[in-house]
């Protein structure tokens, strides 16, 4: 099998290590098989080895009797976009969002425009264990139709959330690093739009990054120099997917992507009051901006899935996560970094000051984050976290998803990532050392 995780969330793997055009045809055949009537949409981001994967997508799709309508290198808040507004069967993205170039996947998007439900997730991981794949007749298969403009439409639902003659009047110089993926060509029509002097890096949609593809402080170093060099109000980097948004400020600063929400927070719920969605392991400063403007929060198990259906549910004007993700219901159903930018630029028109300036009133938090590689042969993780949450019974315990321990001036969450064989221990405080400390006595529990 080699390095590849197959789950409800989607594929993840290694080219050629476990992840192979094979496999793909089977995973996307089981998907299409159990879709309804209606053509899907099918894109990706800008890894090398998209043109093989692409092939193999188109094939498990076609293959059993679905049309597809072709969209290219695209952002993959623009693909979920794509799939609700049109009223498409559904629709696949071919990325492996932030990992590194030798990794490639699948995100399978439902008709709503969301991402797949865990209980969708499950069944399409039955039906490609069973080998239960609706191929059809030489004479019913599918065929390609190549979309044209396929961003326009995400690009106005987003500009129709702005108050765009106010930016535009601004002239914002701005800095986007689309880190060669599939957001470039619609952030810097976006940003252009808007009447902002763009500098655009790692445009070409071509995989060959820049530097790794997470947008870290570490991994943006040159960026943050980059900025205040050129004079920009902001700076912005997207994953090569598209759905994460980092953000550095006028002097250099990493602002980083647990503050995008905040910043969203601060731009959407000052206007209209309204339930805000995130998950268990995003920071407190969008949650207490969220309460300070009479604005009730909601948290979920870490998922985007998880976000939106709460969203739904609870008529909720805004969600997301702490991964720089940005969720508008007005726009569509998937972590936006367009929507990120064009909330960030609209509240910087709107406050007249410089992006410091806003981000040095948030309420402060100190985050750590440390993963630790899963020892498969190890005691069960269930039962590791119900000896944690008993080692800490002063804390509130929540096993929604792993294990979140709550103090009055602190929390932990500990859980097992979807998409790699790794335990994530996410710590905040107000206190640097004490996330520290507390990062490091769970992580050692469980390491």
């Amino acid at each position: 099998m080699g390095t590849r995780i197959a789950s409800v969330s989607g594929l993840r793997g290694v080219v050629g290590d476990g992840l192979d055009p094979a496999y793909v045809v089977a995973f996307t055949a089981a998907y299409a098989s159990g879709l309804g009537p209606g053509p899907v949409v099918v894109g990706h981001d800008g890894r090398a080895s998209a043109p093989v994967f692409l092939n193999a997508v188109l094939a498990g799709i076609t293959g059993t009797g679905r049309d597809v309508l072709l969209a290219g290198p695209i952002a993959t808040p623009t693909l979920g976009f794509l799939v609700r507004d049109m009223d498409l069967a559904g629709g696949v993205q071919i990325s492996a969002s932030h990992n590194p170039p030798e990794y490639n996947g699948l995100k399978f998007f439902q008709p709503a425009g969301m991402v797949l439900s865990p209980a969708q997730g499950r069944a399409l991981l039955d039906r490609l264990e069973r080998g239960q794949f609706a191929w059809a007749r030489w004479d019913g298969l599918g065929s390609v139709q190549t979309l044209d403009r396929p961003d326009a439409g995400h690009i106005a639902a987003v500009l129709r959330v702005v108050d765009r003659e106010r930016v535009a009047a601004k002239k914002f110089s701005v800095v986007l690093d689309s880190c060669h993926g599939g957001g470039g060509r619609a952030g810097t029509e976006l940003l252009r739009t808007l009447g902002c002097r763009a500098t655009v890096l790692g445009a070409v949609p071509d995989g060959h990054y820049d530097h790794v593809p997470e947008p870290t402080e570490e991994n943006l170093k040159g960026l943050t120099a980059i900025v205040p060099a050129v004079g920009a109000a902001v700076g912005f980097a997207q994953d090569p997917d598209a759905d994460r948004l980092a953000i550095i400020d006028e002097t250099g600063r990493y602002i980083g992507e647990e503050l995008t929400l905040a910043l969203a927070a601060r731009w959407r719920l000052s206007r209209q009051s309204g339930p805000l969605v995130m998950n268990l392991s995003t920071s407190k400063t969008a949650e207490t901006i969220a309460a300070g403007l009479g604005c009730l929060v909601l948290r979920t198990p870490v998922g985007e899935v998880h976000v939106v259906e709460r969203m739904r549910a609870e008529q909720a004007v805004l969600g997301g996560e702490g991964n720089g993700g940005v969720i508008d219901p007005r726009v569509g159903f998937v972590r936006d970094s367009l929507l990120g930018m064009a909330a960030v630029l609209d509240l910087l028109a709107r406050e007249e000051r410089p992006l410091s300036a806003i981000v040095d009133e948030f309420p402060k938090y100190a985050m750590v984050k440390i993963k630790f590689l899963r020892d498969e042969k190890g005691p069960p993780i269930s039962a590791l976290l119900e000896k944690i949450a008993n080692d800490h019974s002063e804390a509130r315990a929540d096993f929604r998803d792993g294990l979140r321990l709550d103090w009055p001036d602190a929390w932990v969450h500990v859980r097992a990532s979807n998409t790699e064989p790794i335990l994530r221990v996410i710590a905040e405080a107000r206190d640097a050392e004490r996330a520290g400390e507390l990062a490091e006595a769970i992580g050692g529990s469980i390491a």
